[in-house]
């Protein structure tokens, strides 16, 4: 992810980051480039694996795998932001919130699980889903303690010196980025994928409970980094600003704003999404009870000598003997 620091001399050379240079300025970085890669080829795999088998996979979900989840990986990592991040700490505040908040939603939307179960063999899957269901796994998914990671990871980085040690140490610097990713995953992954992956009391409505819930938590770190007074990573920033950056507070400021709006920014499409899966879950069971309505209701056999007066077989709450069937079925004057 970020390379190592750059120099002084390096530093002040970096011309003033205009909207246009924000857009056009890239770096490669190997680490990145590795992982997206990687997990493009993997998703790939499977997508191609499931095609020769004559079944499809939904074309929205590959993009949004692709384009929001890979390409928010690599714009955190190898553009304009990963350039600036040593010199403002605004780019670097915007790293983080991609990489622990929009990566992760566009990875999870493009179903990785899911497609992990139905491309491998049976024998591939059954390990896929011991590995999910393991019991280190399913504390770190549980929703409260994922989402408690990603507030301890951000406010850990900002508020202790590992932030500024990062800055100065390359490897750490990737090291930071890949714990953000994680983080993030650790929570949105089994919220939105459609395997089983969160416990039975998660249905959607608490999901969706969750998801508001998490909106506001993921806007803790950016609300506590505009009005903090000390300045994080301090130090280091007025050592290597650019002659032409803004006042050292002031970036602080802008960075902790940048990142509560992209936080409430990003929780909107998360709770949609989340709804629209309620919603396609509700379609589907209440399909499947037509279909059973429907079963109850055919048509009985027809009687010998008669067959043009059969009749309908009684729905099955009025041959029911239990509560239910009692309620349901219409009351008799005098009873």
């Amino acid at each position: 992810m970020s390379t190592m620091a750059l120099s002084d001399g390096a530093a002040a050379a970096l011309p003033e980051l205009t909207g246009a240079r924000l857009l056009t300025v890239w770096r490669p970085d190997p680490a990145a480039l590795l992982l997206i890669v990687v997990l493009a080829a993997l998703y790939g795999w499977g997508v191609l694996r499931l095609r020769r088998r004559g079944e499809s996979w939904p074309a929205v979900r590959t993009a949004a795998f692709a384009l929001l989840g890979l390409g928010a990986l690599a714009v955190a990592t190898m553009s304009a932001l990963a350039v600036y991040d040593t010199e403002l700490f605004w780019p670097a505040a915007v790293q983080n919130v991609l990489l622990d908040l929009i990566a992760p939603l566009g990875l999870a939307l493009g179903d990785p699980l899911r497609l992990g179960m139905l491309a491998l063999t049976e024998r591939g899957a059954g390990r896929l889903k011991r590995a999910m269901s393991g019991r280190l796994v399913r504390f770190l998914t549980f929703p409260l303690v994922s989402s408690a990671l990603v507030l301890a990871s951000e406010l850990c980085i900002y508020f202790t010196p590992y932030f500024e040690t990062a800055l100065r140490h390359g490897a750490l610097h990737e090291l930071m980025y890949l714990q953000l990713l994680l983080a993030g995953s650790l929570f949105v992954l089994p919220v939105l994928t459609r395997e089983e992956a969160l416990p039975a009391w998660c249905t959607h409505p608490v999901r969706a409970a969750l998801v508001f819930v998490d909106g506001l938590i993921d806007a803790v770190p950016g609300i506590v980094v505009m009005t903090h007074s000390t300045l994080i990573a301090g130090a280091w920033y007025l050592h290597h600003a650019p002659a032409w950056a803004p006042d050292v507070q002031r970036d602080q400021q802008l960075g902790g704003g940048a990142m509560v709006t992209i936080a409430e920014l990003v929780s909107l499409p998360f709770l949609l999404a989340v709804l629209v899966q309620w919603s396609r879950a509700d379609r589907a069971q209440r399909v499947v009870l037509d279909r059973r309505l429907d079963a109850e209701l055919a048509p009985a056999a027809p009687v010998r000598g008669r067959p043009e007066e059969a009749e309908l077989v009684r729905p099955w709450w009025e041959t029911d003997g239990g509560a239910v069937g009692q309620r349901m079925r219409p009351r008799r004057p005098g009873d």
